[in-house]
């Protein structure tokens, strides 16, 4: 039996190179994906921490590199008490330049039956690309509260 996946796509107005440095810089993060941090080398094997005011809230490990098309890692929440007794998932981001606009797959994979994360995830990930979107083409994030979207600890 298949386990559970989470895939979303978006095309956004940008260049394969802005929309990588909007995935892997803190200073592009922090404006989209409510104040958190991405800290990594972006080096095979490296770890990573996503954290948000001052809160490691996930964690994980740099699977896959190859600048600017495509970046895997995994995840493994952090923060909830429930969702930290999950296994580490995969997330995975694909970039793929279509003309003036990038076709951006954002898949996260590897969850259990009835797993409390792909329920948040899949309200989490949305929002965050959705404000990446709108940073990238206006210059300006979407402001989502994170209450409206059941994500705790985050105000």
């Amino acid at each position: 039996m298949p386990k559970p996946e989470f895939a979303y796509v978006t095309y956004i107005e940008t260049t394969p190179e802005k929309l990588w440095d909007a995935l892997t810089s803190s200073a592009f993060t922090q404006q989209y994906w409510f104040d958190t941090e991405v800290r990594s080398n972006w080096k095979i094997g490296a770890p990573l921490a996503l954290v948000t005011n001052g809160k490691v809230t996930d964690t994980g490990e740099i699977l896959e590199i190859d600048r600017p098309r495509r970046l895997a890692y995994t995840f493994k929440h952090e923060a909830d008490p429930g969702m930290r007794k999950e296994s580490a998932t995969k997330v995975v981001f694909t970039l793929e330049p279509f003309g003036r606009i990038v076709k951006l797959t954002a898949t996260h994979e590897g969850f259990g039956v009835g797993s409390k994360l792909l329920d948040g995830i899949s309200k989490g990930w949305p929002a965050i690309l959705s404000s990446l979107k709108s940073l990238l083409e206006t210059g300006k994030a979407v402001a989502i509260p994170p209450v409206a979207l059941g994500i705790e600890g985050f105000e």
